[in-house]
């Protein structure tokens, strides 16, 4: 299984909400121990642990589908699983669902474009802002305090939930591990 996470690289976006799917990654690779792979041609970091790879495309969002098919292409990978931000979700809210729409989502309208709709998405909310203008900065803000309380817990669930979902059905792992509202304070 290739199980990809969507944000961009360097320091100044580290802990925006377009991310999340970069920290998700980050705390899979050390709950697994993962071992970094040459990825020079993969346009991505690239981790492996038992038959499974974690991948964080170094592309920006916006061409991060480039780097999940040169990998899913290279070790002939058929199951691929993309964490992403969910602006239509409230923030903490955990979700999971295989194929559809991208939503206005540049990362999964590149990762479409590249290898199909076919791959699960567990889709991490994060909130909207008050007003439509404001979505690309939203995005690209970092959580605010209150989120970060429980950004660590939020992570955590993710990480079990695709662990689980490494030896279980799609059903069986939304059926256990969705969160539909999250209760800050």
């Amino acid at each position: 299984m290739l199980i990809v996470g969507l944000g961009n690289p360097g320091a100044n976006y580290e802990q925006t909400r377009h991310n999340i799917g970069f920290m998700v990654i980050d705390a899979l690779i050390k709950r697994q121990n993962a071992t970094k792979q040459s990825s020079s041609n993969f346009d991505g970091e690239l981790f492996k642990f038992s038959n499974h790879f974690l991948l964080k495309p170094l592309t920006f969002m916006n061409l991060s589908g480039i780097s999940v098919a040169k990998v899913k292409k290279f070790y002939k990978v058929e199951d691929v699983v993309v964490i992403h931000d969910d602006l239509d979700l409230p923030f903490g809210t955990l979700r999971f669902k295989k194929a559809g729409g991208h939503g206005g989502h540049n990362g999964l309208k590149s990762t479409d474009s590249h290898i199909t709709k076919e791959y699960i998405r567990v889709r991490m909310g994060i909130g909207k802002p008050e007003h439509k203008g404001e979505v690309a900065s939203y995005v690209l803000s970092d959580f605010n305090s209150e989120e970060q309380e429980h950004l660590d817990k939020w992570i955590s669930q993710a990480c079990e939930a695709i662990e689980y979902l490494l030896g279980n059905s799609l059903e069986d792992v939304s059926s256990k591990h969705t969160i539909k509202k999250f209760q800050l304070k």
